[in-house]
């Protein structure tokens, strides 16, 4: 999908511009608050109050107030209405499960963010189509809470170089010792923005065996239980929806049993990872793709 450059009160629908100064204006949106909760509470028997259980958020789920405005030219409303049914109707968005579309929102004072889900809902009002004017109730069902950065941030990790950087003789003084690791460019390290832990695409690259990701803070490891060929990759999707392991022809390749997809996450600030694999060239690398995640517009 093509980013368009969005004005406040813009908003982008897969690749098509809604909003602001086009045929199709949006009143309202609502569901940017809470997403719905999925609770674990229980009233205890015998007695007064509420026990609390878990909470998880579900997909967030975004309702359009809008409308289709081409004054005068109902077959203009009839394009419209086709151009957005026909961004939801494409084998990339439906068809397959946890494949999504983008929904990009543009508010004053923040940068545009981005919803994963699909359009579950796109009914229009055609009482008064011949002046041109085509009420929508419009609904997109996110995959999660979330609020997703535009553009990816990401980094290559070589196998077996664990810092870099050191001191250069002789001295000149005065000098000082970074107390931040990612200050000094130690590849392992990565900066992370956002308010709201995230998760990584692992893309390996051979020749290698048997790699192993450890987010080293949480302790969380990916084990790829494969060989990867010199020129071949694996890549570890662990986005909700996805959370997919694939070889670069389409296969897939195996964890092991230890190996939690879903709890493999970076947190917002300064991340280490760290990775090995049975590589006696030492020339497979790993790259590391995120989109820094906000919690709240």
């Amino acid at each position: 999908m093509t980013l368009i450059d969005l004005e406040d009160g813009q908003h982008q629908l897969g690749g098509l511009l809604i909003g602001k100064g086009t045929p199709i204006t949006i009143a309202a949106i609502e569901g940017l608050g809470q997403p719905t909760l999925r609770t674990g509470d229980v009233d205890p028997a015998g007695e007064d109050g509420t026990w609390l259980g878990v909470d998880y958020y579900a997909g967030r789920s975004l309702k359009l107030d809008a409308a289709i405005k081409v004054p005068g030219d109902p077959t203009a409303v009839w394009d419209r209405l086709a151009e957005l049914q026909d961004e939801a109707d494409t084998p990339a968005v439906r068809g397959a499960g946890g494949t999504t579309m983008n929904l990009r929102l543009k508010f004053p004072g923040r940068a545009a963010r981005t919803v994963r889900g699909r359009l579950r809902k796109l009914e229009p009002d055609v009482t008064r189509y011949r002046h041109g004017w085509v009420p929508l109730d419009v609904e997109f069902q996110a995959s999660d809470y979330l609020y997703y950065a535009d553009e990816p941030e990401t980094t290559s990790i070589p196998l077996g170089l664990l810092s870099t950087g050191g001191l250069t003789f002789p001295l000149e003084f005065p000098f000082v010792i970074a107390g931040d690791p990612a200050a000094v460019g130690r590849p392992g390290y990565l900066t992370v923005e956002g308010n709201a832990p995230t998760w990584p695409v692992l893309r390996i690259a051979g020749p290698c065996s048997n790699p192993s990701v450890t987010h080293v803070a949480t302790g969380r490891t990916l084990t790829v239980q494969a060989t990867i060929a010199d020129g071949d990759w694996v890549e570890i999707d662990t986005r909700p929806g996805w959370r997919t392991v694939l070889r670069d022809n389409g296969g897939g390749a195996p964890l092991t049993p230890q190996s939690r997809i879903d709890a493999f996450q970076l947190t917002p600030g300064t991340n280490e990872i760290r990775w090995t694999a049975t590589d006696n060239t030492l020339t497979s690398t790993l790259a590391v793709t995120w989109w820094p995640a906000y919690k709240a517009i």
